[in-house]
């Protein structure tokens, strides 16, 4: 058997995929105990991103798995609706399966990327974006995507929507422990905007 070579990422790409990952996983289901203790275990500078970190991490010390539960079915599940429904189509267009949704389907298909059989929610959700990025970063579906084809797929897909969304998660009437995660991503989308809006100069 031939040993294949993990593909070499840059230290500070895999950080940025870290915070996808990150970010991916706190939105695609309620954290359980495990997510919750690696959380309280983070620490954030003095910049902006880096205090919302602390901040979730103190609230994720005092925050019990069922509490948060909770929580994540008022703002994304809820009685027929959630209070945030975290779909590109939705804030594009004000509604669930739409142009959005089909275009990002063509893309992924061209990326060879596609929806796990567990997974029954559009791919357009924010969740799923967030993990997209990750792996293309890394080059978890072959080699890691080229800084050109990240800022492509970022621009088409998440940058018209995504800060949009992590404001309204940040303000949002049932957000307690994910009032900073919407801080922590409005921040992560700032930040990764400008450094390819840099990467063009």
């Amino acid at each position: 058997m031939i040993a294949v070579e993990a593909p070499q990422v840059d230290p500070e790409d895999r950080l940025r995929a870290d915070l996808y990952n990150y970010l991916g996983a706190l939105l695609a289901a309620p954290p359980d105990e495990m997510l919750l203790a690696q959380t309280a275990g983070l620490e954030g500078d003095e910049g902006d991103l880096g205090q919302a970190i602390a901040t979730l991490a103190r609230l994720a010390r005092v925050t019990r798995p069922a509490t948060v539960e909770s929580e994540f079915n008022r703002l994304f599940i809820g009685l027929g609706r959630g209070e945030l429904l975290p779909y590109a189509s939705y804030y594009l267009t004000g509604f669930l399966n739409e142009k959005p949704l089909a275009v990002l389907r063509q893309d992924m298909l061209a990326r060879g990327l596609a929806r796990a059989d567990n997974v029954f929610e559009p791919e357009d959700n924010i969740a799923s974006l967030m993990e997209m990025m990750a792996a293309m970063i890394v080059g978890r579906f072959g080699r890691p995507a080229p800084l050109a084809d990240q800022k492509a797929f970022f621009a088409r897909h998440i940058a018209p929507w995504a800060r949009h969304f992590f404001t309204d998660l940040e303000g949002a009437g049932n957000a307690v422990f994910y009032a900073p995660v919407g801080t922590i991503g409005r921040h992560f989308m700032e930040i990764e905007r400008e450094a390819f809006r840099l990467s063009a100069a």
